[in-house]
């Protein structure tokens, strides 16, 4: 395991720990939760970078990276859901939107001969967005709920992004 999948390792361990803390009787939970989901939104820049830099991408990276970005923030967009910090709209679109990514990877990558759609600059644009729009809520930003919004659409537009990419390649396969 080179570092690049060990910081993604780590960024699965980083989900139950989000959990505790937030979920924790200390104060200041949502601050310290908060910073932990930063740190592994971090941890996910400086895997990538390094991957890249000294070419260690692996197949295994490319496809338990992403997937751990989105269980992340699916674990945060949840609990910050029932903590009553997220409206219940967003955990209904992105969290539907993110089971179908996350179940197609799965799908391409276990039954596909390991075919794995690499990450594009709308999803990235999209993980920035929904980091920015968390902090914003947690932080009680002025227009908050409108950066929400627009981060709820780059999410959208990624996904349809990744549905035509998905399509163009099955044409080529079939």
């Amino acid at each position: 395991m080179n570092i690049a999948n060990l910081l993604t390792f780590i960024r699965f361990l980083l989900i139950p720990a989000f959990i505790y803390v937030l979920y924790g009787n200390g104060q200041g939970n949502i601050m310290a939760a908060t910073g932990i989901f930063l740190f592994a939104g971090f941890t996910d820049v400086l895997d990538g970078y390094i991957a890249r830099r000294y070419n260690m991408i692996t197949q295994w990276g490319q496809a338990m990276d992403p997937l751990a970005d989105k269980l992340m923030q699916l674990t945060v967009l949840f609990a910050f859901t029932d903590k009553g910090i997220l409206p219940l709209w967003v955990i209904v679109v992105i969290g539907m939107k993110e089971l179908f990514m996350i179940l197609g990877a799965l799908i391409l990558y276990y039954y596909g001969d390991k075919v794995v759609i690499p990450a594009n600059h709308y999803g990235k644009m999209a993980t920035v967005m929904m980091y920015v729009a968390i902090l914003a809520v947690v932080f009680h930003l002025p227009f908050a709920i409108y950066i929400m919004v627009l981060a709820v659409c780059f999410t959208l537009l990624a996904f349809y992004n990744y549905l035509s990419s998905f399509r163009q390649m099955h044409r080529v396969k079939g």
